[in-house]
Order: C-alpha cells, then sequence, then structure tokens
C-alpha cells in the first residue's frame, strides 16, 4: 500500500492503473464540515440558531452531539425531527483544494468510480452539492445494494463495481482515508491501494 499526505501526489503513482475508484468523506472533501452543516441545518429547524455551536463542541469533545444538546434543552422528544433535518439537509461543503482539477485531469485517460459507505439520502445529498457525479463512470453507494452489511470491508461493492469498469482487480486503484475498513476488500481481491492520511480527518 502507497501512503500519500497530500491528495494530489497520488498522480504519480496511477500511471500504470486503468481505473482509479475513489471514497468520498475525508478523501474528497472535509466530512467535518457536512457534519458542522448538520448542526447548522438542525438548528434552524428546531427555530434555536445557539444550538449549532453547542453540538459541535459535543461533538468534539466525543459526545453523541445531537442527543447532549437535545437533552440539556429539555428537547428530547423534537430528536426525530433533529435528526431528519441533519440526514436530509443540503449540506454546505466543498472539495478540497485541487480536487476537481485532479479528477478533470484522470477522466481524460482512466475510468473513475467512487465507493462510499453511509446513509443513501445524506451521500446523494454530499455528491449533489459537491457536483461531482459527472466524473465518474460509477458510483457506487455501498446501503443501496440492500442495506449497512454492504459497507466496506465487504468485497461485494468491490466486485460490484470492477465488472461496471471491466477492468482486472489488477489494474485497479482504490484511493481512501480510513485504514480500519478501506483497504481490506481492495487487497485481498488484488487491487492496488492508496492511503491518503488526512490528518483533519474523522478518523486521525
Amino acid at each position: 500500500m502507497n501512503i500519500i499526505t497530500d491528495l494530489m501526489d497520488c498522480q504519480a503513482l496511477l500511471e500504470n492503473a486503468r481505473g482509479v475508484i475513489f471514497d468520498l468523506d475525508d478523501t474528497l472533501y472535509s466530512e467535518k464540515d457536512y457534519v458542522r452543516s448538520g448542526y447548522r441545518a438542525v438548528a434552524a429547524a428546531l427555530n434555536r440558531e445557539d444550538l449549532a455551536e453547542r453540538m459541535w463542541q459535543a461533538f468534539l469533545q466525543g459526545l453523541p452531539a445531537i442527543d447532549t444538546v437535545l437533552e440539556a434543552e429539555n428537547l428530547l422528544h423534537r430528536k426525530e425531527e433533529a435528526l431528519h433535518a441533519y440526514r436530509f439537509h443540503a449540506p454546505t461543503i466543498s472539495l478540497y483544494p485541487g480536487v476537481r482539477q485532479l479528477l478533470e485531469r484522470l477522466a481524460q485517460t482512466k475510468l473513475l468510480g467512487m465507493i462510499t459507505d453511509g446513509r443513501p439520502e445524506g451521500q446523494r445529498a454530499k455528491l449533489k452539492a459537491l457536483d461531482l457525479e459527472g466524473y465518474f463512470r460509477h458510483i457506487l453507494i455501498t446501503d443501496e445494494l440492500g442495506g449497512p452489511q454492504f459497507r466496506k470491508p465487504s468485497q461485494i461493492p468491490f466486485c460490484r463495481m470492477q465488472q461496471t469498469l471491466d477492468i482486472p482487480f489488477r489494474e485497479l486503484v482504490y484511493i481512501g482515508d480510513n485504514p480500519k475498513k478501506d483497504f481490506i476488500a481492495p487487497q485481498a481481491l488484488g487491487m492496488q491501494t492508496i492511503w491518503f492520511q488526512n490528518k483533519d480527518g474523522l478518523y486521525t
């Protein structure tokens, strides 16, 4: 496995690859930005703008932020409303610097795919906000295969992606940020892998 600390450095490692498969969260954009955006959506839904920063601070402390703040404010009866606002909000997020240009260059000579975990409604909202879909031959949200059991490290989404791109595993590269789950399946299948050590990621 190759290790990089700047996503732009992946280009030099992809010369012999015919296909490149990306993770989404904390690989192409900051998932922390999504979390903060979600807390602002919750605060707006509850008509309590002051709660957004309190939830963020609870999150930074490793607490279940929405539950913690709602309980402190005697608002647990509105938890379902809060969760709906978080899960279905239109996020305010942006790609890491240089990512769009990177994808544009790679798409000229290689087939691009994406495999990402998470609730489909949230992941689709992220893709729309980031305007990403046009760069990828195939985007696979693992839950859409039938539920959370298809999330990484399941091999099933990687096999589906390989079949769609029609490229041998040995000529595919997977780029992700989470060593606990991202690379187990692709390495077992014979793919090349690149670990983006994102120092600002949720899993750092």
